[in-house]
């Protein structure tokens, strides 16, 4: 008896295991599903030059240029902590840290950050 439910417990479990194969699961993920994540945007202000993390909150990094924004809602109601980053104004209480820009002199200098 415990011979046939070992028998049946392997089949079953081989079975399953064809199943996750076909559906393209994987226990190691690739290298470019490790580095999409990872994606680094440059920062820059007064010449100091920083790279943060693409989309970790604002706050942390406009602080790492040395900025203190004005903060007074801390929701991003009022405005009072809004900066340019690349053209853009960004509400820093709120905000998140742009994507890579696309241009190569961009990516060299870092975009811009105004308060």
């Amino acid at each position: 008896m415990i011979s046939k439910l070992s028998a049946a417990t392997l089949s079953t479990f081989l079975v399953l295991l064809l199943i996750v194969n076909s559906n393209g699961f994987n226990m190691y993920p690739t290298s470019s599903r490790r580095t999409s994540s990872l994606h680094m945007t440059k920062l820059s202000y007064n010449g100091k030059k920083v790279e943060v993390k693409a989309g970790s909150p604002l706050k942390n990094a406009v602080g790492k240029l040395g900025i203190k924004p004005r903060y007074s809602c801390k929701k991003g109601d009022c405005g009072t902590c809004a900066i340019t980053i690349g053209g853009s104004r960004v509400k820093v209480c709120v905000g998140k840290v742009p994507p890579e820009p696309n241009l190569k002199s961009l990516k060299e200098n870092g975009l811009a950050v105004r308060p």
